[in-house]
C-alpha cells in the first residue's frame, strides 16, 4: 500500500570511523549496526576485512565504541563471532543488534556452501563484549537471503531480509518474517518485490525500515549503483511498492538509519570506501 509522502532531508556527509589498521593496509566496513548501550556508549558493528572486497572470505565483524556520534574517538576491540567453520560457516555477513529484556540480541547470516539456503542466526550478550549464538539457525532461505533488520510493531517484532523469489534465483525481494519471543519466527511475506531477477547482489539490499508518524519508510540499497539508497513509503509495514517511492538523493551504501535522542542520522560503508560516514537525516512526516 502507498501512503502520502514523508520528507527526508539528509544534511551534510562527513566521516565516522576508519579501522583500518594504517593506512598502507586498508579495511573495509561493509553491513554495519549502531546501538547505544544503557551506559551511554556507542557500539558499532559490521563486516570487516583487508581491501579488496572479498565477500566470501568475511569472516568476522568489526567491534568498535565511541562516547558519541559527533566526533569522539573510537576504541577498536578484538572482532566478534567469526565463522564456524565446523557448522559449515564460512563467511558472516550483516549484523544487526537490538536491545530487549536486558539483553543484546544480533541477527545475522551465516554463508555456507549452499547459497540455497543461508542461515539466518541469532546470538545474545550481557555486555555486548561477549556473545553467545543460538542453535539451531531461526530459519534458512536462498539465494545469499542476509541483512536482517529487526524491529518492534506493537506485540510483535518483524524482521526484514533480503533474498530472492526461490531459493536458486529469481526477484530480488525483501521478505519479513513475524515473532513474539526473537526466537520462533513465521513463514516469510514479501514486503517489497523488485522487477529485476537474478542470484546475487540486486537491488534490495540491507533492508532498513523506520516508523514515521503513522506511515513506515522502507530503505533498499540499489547495487546497481553501489552508493546509492532508495527509499519508499507505506501505511502497511508488510508491503511496500514502487508507487510510494521517495524524491531524495541518499548516496550510501549499506545505509543505517540511527536514532539518537531527538536526532536522526544516516551512515553508510561498502568496499573501498574508507570505512564509515554519517549524517544528519530529517524525518518529516
Amino acid at each position: 500500500m502507498s501512503a502520502a509522502p514523508v520528507r527526508l532531508l539528509p544534511g551534510a556527509k562527513r566521516r565516522l570511523l576508519d579501522a583500518s589498521p594504517s593506512a598502507e593496509e586498508p579495511w573495509y566496513i561493509n553491513d554495519h549496526t549502531l546501538i547505544r548501550a544503557a551506559d551511554g556508549i556507542w557500539h558499532v558493528f559490521g563486516i570487516w576485512h583487508p581491501e579488496p572486497a572479498d565477500p566470501l572470505g568475511e569472516d568476522r565483524f568489526l567491534h568498535a565504541t565511541a562516547a558519541d556520534l559527533e566526533g569522539a574517538p573510537w576504541t577498536v576491540h578484538d572482532p566478534v563471532l567469526h565463522a564456524r567453520p565446523e557448522i559449515g560457516e564460512t563467511h558472516v555477513w550483516a549484523p544487526h543488534v537490538i536491545a530487549h529484556e536486558g539483553l543484546y540480541w544480533m541477527f545475522y547470516a551465516g554463508g555456507t556452501a549452499d547459497h540455497t539456503a543461508y542461515r539466518m542466526t541469532v546470538a545474545t550478550s550481557a555486555d555486548l563484549f561477549t556473545w553467545t549464538p543460538h542453535e539451531p539457525a531461526l530459519f534458512t532461505d536462498g539465494f545469499d537471503a542476509r541483512d536482517p533488520m529487526v524491529l518492534r510493531d506493537g506485540q510483535r517484532w518483524l524482521l526484514y531480509y533480503t533474498r530472492t523469489s526461490a531459493p536458486d534465483g529469481g526477484f530480488h525481494e525483501v521478505a519479513v518474517r513475524t515473532s513474539e519471543d526473537l526466537l520462533t519466527w513465521s513463514e516469510p511475506v514479501v514486503a517489497y518485490r523488485s522487477t529485476a531477477s537474478g542470484t546475487v547482489g540486486g537491488p534490495t539490499e540491507s533492508p532498513f525500515v523506520i516508523r514515521a508518524g503513522e506511515r513506515w519508510v522502507l530503505f533498499v540499497c540499489d547495487s546497481d549503483q553501489y552508493d546509492r539508497t532508495l527509499a519508499c513509503c507505506s501505511s502497511d509495514p508488510l508491503r511496500f511498492e514502487d508507487s510510494g517511492a521517495l524524491d531524495v538523493d541518499l548516496d550510501e551504501h549499506c545505509a543505517e538509519i540511527v536514532a539518537d535522542g531527538d536526532r536522526t542520522w544516516i551512515t553508510g560503508g561498502g568496499w573501498d570506501r574508507g570505512g564509515l560516514t554519517i549524517r544528519p537525516l530529517e524525518v518529516r512526516a
